[in-house]
Parts: C-alpha cells; sequence; structure tokens
C-alpha cells in the first residue's frame, strides 16, 4: 500500500498566501481591468433586478451632449476625491428632482453595486433613475472624464478597497 505524502501546513499556508495576493492585484493592461469590472459588476446585478441599467458608452455620449445627470451615491470622502463632471449627491437630487427635468438620471458609485441598490429603490418609487453599468470604473473605462472638488480635471479616482482597484492605466487609485 502506498503512503500518501502530506504537504507541511507552513507550505500550504504560504501557497495559499501566494494564490491570494496573485488574485488580488490588478489585471496589468486596460482590457483585463475594464473585463474584471464587468465581471465583478455581473456577479452584483442580482441584487437590484429591478434597476434599470445604462452602459457606460451610452452615459459617456449623453454627458458630451449636455444630456446626463449623474447622480454619486458614494460617501462624502470618495466624492472629495473626484467625481463624474456634473455630478449631484442622492440627497441633493431626492430634494427636487424636478429641476433636472430634461436630463437623463444615472446613479453611480465605484463599480455598481451601491447605485444599483439605490437605483432600484427609486424605480420602485416611480423616480426614473438608471444604473451606470461598472459603475464609476466602468465610465472611465468607457473614455470619461473626473473632475476633483473644485470642478478641474483629475485622474485621481476612490475605488473603495483594493479588490476595485481596476482603474484604466493613467489614473491613481486611492481608498
Amino acid at each position: 500500500m502506498r503512503r500518501r505524502q502530506r504537504i507541511p501546513w507552513p507550505l500550504l499556508a504560504l501557497m495559499a498566501l501566494a494564490a491570494l495576493a496573485a488574485c488580488s492585484r490588478p489585471p496589468a493592461d486596460d482590457a483585463g481591468r475594464k473585463a474584471r469590472v464587468y465581471e465583478l459588476f455581473a456577479g452584483y446585478r442580482k441584487d437590484f433586478p429591478q434597476a434599470p441599467e445604462m452602459p457606460a458608452e451610452e452615459a459617456v455620449a449623453l454627458a458630451g451632449r449636455g444630456e446626463l445627470l449623474p447622480i454619486d451615491v458614494r460617501e462624502p470622502a470618495e466624492r472629495a476625491v473626484s467625481t463624474l463632471p456634473g455630478a449631484v449627491t442622492a440627497k441633493d437630487y431626492l430634494a427636487d428632482p424636478g429641476r433636472f427635468a430634461g436630463k437623463k438620471a444615472v446613479a453611480y458609485c465605484t463599480i455598481g453595486y451601491r447605485s444599483g441598490v439605490w437605483a432600484q429603490q427609486e424605480a420602485l418609487a416611480g423616480r426614473a433613475v438608471a444604473n451606470l453599468a461598472g459603475g464609476l470604473l466602468g465610465w472611465l473605462h468607457a473614455g470619461g472624464t473626473l473632475v476633483d472638488a473644485k470642478g478641474a480635471p483629475t485622474k485621481t479616482v476612490h475605488v473603495y478597497g483594493r479588490t476595485w482597484d481596476l482603474a484604466p492605466t493613467g489614473y491613481v487609485s486611492v481608498w
């Protein structure tokens, strides 16, 4: 009878850490990063099935024509780093949704989870708010830009955490 050789636990732990480190690193190229954004987003969608959705490319095109109202549902510390140009907070939007008539409202967060939950609540309340597919990261991969708290263009983006460190190359991610 052949005896199975056991791997020592320190070696197993080291192998597990190496695997975890390899999985937590963002892909090196923008195509891989974009694919990972949409892979994560696809996994989140089940939690907000009634939220209307807007592709990032459509949002960028609408913004270019002045027809988009981005609604930032992120925390103040995240918004302080950067936002989509022309973004308002969820609180500002809800204070008077009518003042934004004529624009397509789209909620966003880092990748689209928090904004998907919020957009679904708004849809159930009868307000026409879509969720930005892929969130702020999808926006960037579609060619969108960011502004800082003073409205100046910026390449710094708050990505919420290491898992979502998937901004296109050339951007500085913070969390």
